[in-house]
């Protein structure tokens, strides 16, 4: 459509055209002094007027453009050196990733001798480019390839040349202008905490992570780089602390996150060398930290060690037992002997309550040997010989899997066969026990 009004707008210039110049019986006569004159029509005047405006401007485009000419050449020189630049500084990046880092900082080094020689004191006279037409993140780019240079210095273990490059990054960084700078810089800090870790340096990491600006230090990257530098540390609490925060962050799968942290609750309970500190850290747990069977019965296990009673073990101990009882399988085979083996040191002076909670887990679960192997401890102690027989012979058939519950079952068992003076029942059954792997 738009051509057509086009073509129909051409076609009345032309016909209005072709009716002022075909009527057109003007004359123009020039004078010359003393008495010529020369008589011309005024169409032929129009036209000689208007070839002497198209020569007069293709004059003056020709001179401006031999003009410009030199200043073209110069911007023509000026882009193929940013060129090379970029060309440099890709092929650092290219060899940095391939794993050719000698080849990495020599591309480095190519970049920044370009980039002097462009824009620094080396420069060329005739390449001597305005500040207002300079790359507007020039000192970005020399910052990266500084970066570059100091990766692959990392990876080649020189430690003078890495410093060296992470300063001069960081100096480029500040010069550059204010959003690049600041993204360029912390990411810059970033990567050498890393450098710190992998160098066996946590208190450095955790240095540069604390110049970090808050929001910076909250990001996932940074709270795994201080995970690490706080386990290398050897700082359970500062681990365990930021494991919690990454885990809230969604950092790892729920699983994973759940692993991570109870194993630093555990080192954290290991580390608890009297009952009051054992008590404080329990008490900071969070209440669903609690429940979870291995942390409770690393903290059980702890309790006993410094000296804490059997009844408040029972205590910490009771979620896993109910979940137990109520026949949970999330519990290994591992954890549910892990929870008997706690109990079982205190079923001298247990409560009626945790007598009840037994029986009822027998009746619920009569054909489970753990169940059986805890009833018949606990006849035992009890001093009903009949009973505790009976329940630990049923058990030692089902406990070939739990070596330390299989070979303290058969141990209770020729302790009940000397009771009762049958020394051929207490041998084998002494023998079975050696025999349990």
């Amino acid at each position: 459509m738009r051509a057509l009004l086009w073509l129909l707008t051409l076609f009345v210039l032309a016909t209005l055209l072709a009716l002022l110049a075909g009527n057109n019986q003007a004359v123009l006569t020039l004078y010359w002094s003393p008495t010529r004159a020369i008589d011309i029509s005024l169409n032929m005047a129009i036209l000689i007027l208007f070839g002497l405006f198209l020569l007069g401007h293709a004059l003056m485009r020709g001179v401006s453009g031999l003009i410009q000419l030199p200043r073209d050449a110069r911007r023509w020189r000026i882009q193929q050196k940013e060129r090379a630049l970029h060309g440099h500084l890709l092929d650092a990046m290219s060899h940095y990733l391939a794993g050719r880092f000698s080849r990495a900082r020599q591309a480095g080094q190519r970049a920044l001798r370009q980039e002097e020689g462009l824009y620094g004191q080396q420069a060329d006279p005739r390449d001597n480019v305005p500040a207002a037409q300079r790359l507007p993140y020039r000192m970005q780019l020399r910052a990266l390839t500084h970066f570059i240079m100091a990766e692959s210095s990392q990876a080649m273990q020189d430690g003078t040349q890495r410093d060296l490059h992470y300063t001069q990054a960081l100096q480029a960084a500040e010069e550059s202008s204010a959003d690049i700078a600041v993204e360029t810089r912390e990411g810059i800090q970033l990567r050498a905490t890393r450098w710190a870790i992998e160098d066996r340096q946590p208190a450095v990491a955790l240095e540069r992570l604390d110049a970090l600006p808050q929001g910076t230090g909250r990001r996932v990257l940074a709270l795994r780089h201080r995970l690490k530098a706080a386990r290398q540390l050897g700082n359970t609490d500062l681990a365990l602390e930021t494991a919690r925060t990454l885990a809230r962050h969604k950092a790892f799968t729920p699983d994973a996150g759940r692993v991570l942290v109870s194993r630093l609750i555990v080192d954290q309970l290991k580390s608890a060398f009297d009952l009051d500190q054992l008590q404080r850290i329990w008490m900071r747990l969070d209440r669903e930290e609690r429940v979870w069977p291995e942390v409770a019965l690393a903290a059980a296990r702890q309790l006993v060690a410094v000296g804490g009673t059997a009844a408040q073990a029972r205590a910490w101990l009771l979620p896993v037992w109910e979940r137990v009882a109520a026949g949970e399988q999330s519990l290994s085979s591992s954890q549910r002997s892990a929870l008997i083996a706690a109990i079982e040191p205190g079923l001298e002076g247990i409560d009626s309550d945790w007598l009840q909670r037994i029986e009822t887990a027998y009746q619920r679960y009569p054909n489970r040997p753990d169940v059986q192997y805890l009833m018949g401890m606990a006849c035992m102690k009890r001093q009903l010989w009949g009973k505790a027989q009976q329940f630990l012979t049923q058990a030692v058939q089902g406990l070939k899997d739990e070596p330390e519950l299989h070979r303290n079952a058969w141990r209770a068992l020729a302790e009940l066969a000397e009771e009762r003076n049958d020394g051929a029942a207490a041998q084998e059954a002494w023998k079975q026990a050696a025999l349990v792997r």
